[in-house]
């Protein structure tokens, strides 16, 4: 029994040419059907987004599928993903300052 390999946030947003942060709004509106692994992860069956792509939901017209991802959207998409890291990093650091100037 072949087992299907299921598609991350990333490989989505990769197939469908839109921000992975779309990809996650298009999950939570119910419009791609997505799966949580572990109550946390989302993952995706690659026949289900082809569906999707075949589809085009109509907010998302033909040119909006194919626009390059621009410099800004890969911006806000990393400070959406690892705000949590760069707090953290920025509070250690103000921990150790405080730490060794006291």
């Amino acid at each position: 029994m072949s087992e299907e390999k299921l598609l991350t946030v990333r490989e989505v947003s990769i197939l469908l040419n839109v921000s992975e942060k779309e990809v996650m709004d298009l999950a939570q509106a119910g419009v791609i059907p997505a799966y949580k692994v572990g109550g946390v992860f989302l993952r995706f069956k690659k026949d289900q987004i082809h569906d999707y792509q075949k589809s085009a939901h109509p907010s998302l017209t033909k040119t909006s599928l194919h626009k390059p991802t621009s410099l800004q959207d890969k911006i806000s998409d990393f400070f959406y993903f690892y705000d949590f890291y760069i707090l953290s990093g920025l509070l250690i650091l103000l921990l150790l300052a405080v730490i060794f100037q006291g």
